[in-house]
């Protein structure tokens, strides 16, 4: 059984079960921390700003590391607290694997890692930058990215369906310009692979510039892909706009319902 004090941790760290200004103070502090991460991991790649405040950036990063590998070990000492982490040891380690843990620790193990296992600068640069996976935590302090989650969550088949549509489009457009093309343009439309990249511009309307048709059956074909590209990619725009408001409506709902007796509050 989790003892009091391992209760009271877990409420503060978990802004979906506790409610009081501990938590709130808390949940902001830690949102401020991982956004003031991500703006020195950019700050630090300016030459400029690096070499004159080096030292700042790398006691700010040491401070954060030691909050952030507490709150790391701290949720999972509490995390039995949960229904479906009782287990004192199962428990955990199916917490370790969650995909929120694995965010947590995602955070700091660039710290970590190059200081243990790597010497090459190189390699301590690369695990420089996923410190850029911090601002994933921020996943579960917000209620927004619940939402979002959730979305895609229920419009998923809807959101595989235009993603099929959307590559057999691409497929089908590269392979009848390879064909119409490649005898007038054969540096251009070599092959079907490199046809798509001609495919995908078309459809998303960016058009660079850097390979189109001459032919008169290929500019037909470009005008016709063009058209359909618009209305292939306003497909998701209203499926996640249709799951927005859904969402949004269960959320209302959810408002209206008094948390005591589950009776209306209108």
């Amino acid at each position: 059984m989790p003892s009091s004090i391992q209760k009271k941790v877990h409420t503060l760290l978990c802004p979906s079960v506790g409610d009081s200004q501990w938590d709130k103070k808390i949940d902001t502090f830690l949102i401020t921390l991982v956004l003031l991460n991500v703006i020195a991991v950019i700050l630090e790649s300016v030459d400029e700003l690096f070499l004159a405040y080096q030292t700042f950036f790398e006691v700010f990063e040491y401070i954060s590391v030691i909050i952030f590998s507490i709150e790391y070990l701290l949720r999972v000492w509490t995390c039995t607290c949960m229904e479906k982490y009782k287990h004192p040891v199962m428990g955990r380690l199916k917490f370790i694997f969650s995909p929120s843990a694995l965010v947590d620790l995602a955070a700091i193990l660039p710290f970590y890692l190059p200081k243990a296992l790597f010497y090459d600068l190189r390699f301590v640069r690369i695990f420089r930058l996923f410190r850029f996976l911090r601002l994933f935590k921020l996943g579960r302090y917000l209620n927004a990215s619940r939402v979002i989650a959730n979305v895609f969550y229920s419009k998923k088949e809807e959101l595989v369906l235009c993603f099929m549509l959307t590559l057999g489009l691409i497929i089908i457009a590269s392979s009848f310009m390879y064909f119409v093309e490649h005898d007038a343009q054969p540096d251009k439309f070599s092959s079907i692979p490199a046809a798509m990249w001609w495919s995908v511009t078309t459809l998303t309307t960016v058009g660079y510039g850097d390979v189109y048709p001459v032919t008169a059956i290929g500019r037909f074909l470009t005008a016709c892909i063009s058209i359909l590209g618009i209305g292939l990619f306003a497909l998701p725009a209203g499926i996640l706009a249709s799951g927005f408001s859904n969402e949004f409506q269960k959320f209302k709902k959810g408002k209206r319902v008094c948390p005591h007796c589950e009776g209306s509050l209108e």
